[in-house]
């Protein structure tokens, strides 16, 4: 099976040098603050005033801000739509292309209950299925299947029976091919059987849970586990991680490529048949992760690499901290809960990225980090924290930020800042998009 070139947000270790560890705290700061802007915004002081033009004592987004962030959603979808004129006609992910903008509409339809966002999310997820890749690439994000499921829902809300079925017959064609263990096929999220595993839950979370029966998730979640022994085996760390998995000859540690990704999954409610599979597999192995947390309070990139410098979804505590969440609710050690709230604080401090206001590598899907917090914890610091983020996302392209490769996609660039300010209406409800369950 092909594997496709690594996508820009991959960490390049040429790029920079070994740091030494000596002074480490102040080379860590150092070294974040290279590609994080100073956070302006000061901290929640726990006083009723530092909140209530943001939310009320209920956590519900005052109407003053709501109608804040809803002109800026207008304001922002208007240059979007403009600037996905010059967008590369043949992309068909969810990721940078045209399956990312129609599960913004999607979303946008959900939050507004306007009609003409279902339109535009048919629109563009039909140009998504006239250029499909057609590589057998099978990930939600990345591949056909993303493709494939968010049309499946779209025609389902346009109670399009037959063509919502027929795009759930193609997407379950590649069931085979994810679970043969023979297939060359990677385990994480944005190329492997992770992000095939989304795709079918985005259809259940969407149109019901027996939509897809439970036997193919667990059917994939079995294969990943397989995968994970056989490669701890290989690298022989069974006793530090009875799971490892890797991309590109890396371990790689973050939520789109790597371990706390994958674990994520694996821990979710029924996915793997097995609860003795999941105490005896999976938590040791969260555990180890844990382990590799830098003095920070952050996490590198890959095993093997302690350069502390990337604070974003995509590698670094902003990914991280969902499997933490995930690990205190199945197993309930107050350990998972602790560092959880320190990649918190780490976000807070260095969350604001150089790189722009973006889903994978920006201050949007940061943002998102704090909703689960607050979820978790109900203490409206973590929701004041969020509200502060989106007020610096509604000052779009005023920070001197980097221009992403994708400027309107999802995942890159401003389709995703829409995503989350209009999510952000409905903090109990958000969810990072294509990743949370």
């Amino acid at each position: 099976m092909a594997i496709a070139t690594k996508p820009m947000l991959i960490y390049r270790k040429h790029i920079h040098t070994k740091k030494s560890n000596v002074n480490i705290s102040r080379g860590l700061a150092l070294n974040m603050d290279t590609r994080a802007l100073r956070n302006p915004y000061h901290d929640y002081d726990g006083s009723p005033a530092s909140t209530q033009a943001l939310f009320d004592a209920q956590g519900k987004i005052t109407p003053e801000f709501a109608q804040r962030l809803s002109s800026t959603v207008s304001e922002l979808l208007a240059v979007m739509e403009n600037g996905l004129k010059s967008a590369d006609p043949k992309d068909c992910t969810v990721y940078t292309g045209w399956a990312g903008i129609a599960l913004l509409y999607l979303h946008l339809h959900r939050v507004f209950n306007e009609d003409s966002f279902l339109q535009r999310a048919l629109e563009y997820v039909s140009r998504s299925l006239k250029c499909l890749t057609r590589r057998h690439d099978v990930t939600f994000l990345c591949g056909d299947a993303g493709p494939l499921a968010v049309a499946a829902v779209v025609y389902s809300r346009l109670r399009m029976t037959q063509e919502a079925d027929e795009c759930i017959n193609r997407l379950m064609q590649y069931h085979q091919m994810v679970v043969n263990l023979s297939g060359g096929l990677p385990d994480e999220l944005l190329y492997g059987r992770v992000g095939y595993l989304y795709s079918l839950i985005f259809i259940n979370q969407q149109l019901g849970q027996d939509r897809i029966p439970l036997q193919y998730v667990q059917q994939i979640s079995e294969a990943i586990l397989v995968s994970g022994e056989h490669l701890s085996r290989k690298f022989r760390v069974q006793n530090q991680s009875p799971l490892m998995y890797e991309w590109y000859q890396e371990q790689y540690v973050g939520a789109a490529h790597g371990l706390a990704g994958i674990y994520y999954f694996l821990m979710q409610p029924c996915f793997v048949s097995s609860a003795e599979h999941v105490h005896r597999l999976v938590k040791p192995s969260v555990d180890h992760v844990c382990r590799l947390r830098l003095p920070s309070g952050n996490y590198p990139p890959c095993i093997g690499d302690d350069r502390d410098l990337l604070v974003h979804w995509c590698h670094g505590s902003p990914g991280v901290i969902y499997m933490l969440l995930q690990a205190y609710k199945v197993f309930g050690v107050p350990q998972y809960l602790e560092e959880a709230l320190q990649c918190g604080e780490v976000v807070w401090r260095w969350g604001l990225l150089k790189k722009g206001y973006g889903l994978c590598h920006g201050a949007a899907g940061n943002a998102y980090t704090f909703l689960a917090l607050y979820r978790q914890t109900q203490n409206p610091r973590h929701l004041y924290r969020a509200c502060v983020f989106a007020d610096w996302c509604m000052n779009y392209g005023k920070h001197g930020c980097q221009t992403p490769d994708t400027p309107f996609s999802l995942f890159e660039g401003m389709a995703g800042t829409i995503y989350f300010l209009a999510d952000l209406l409905q903090p109990m409800r958000a969810r990072f998009p294509a990743f949370e369950v």
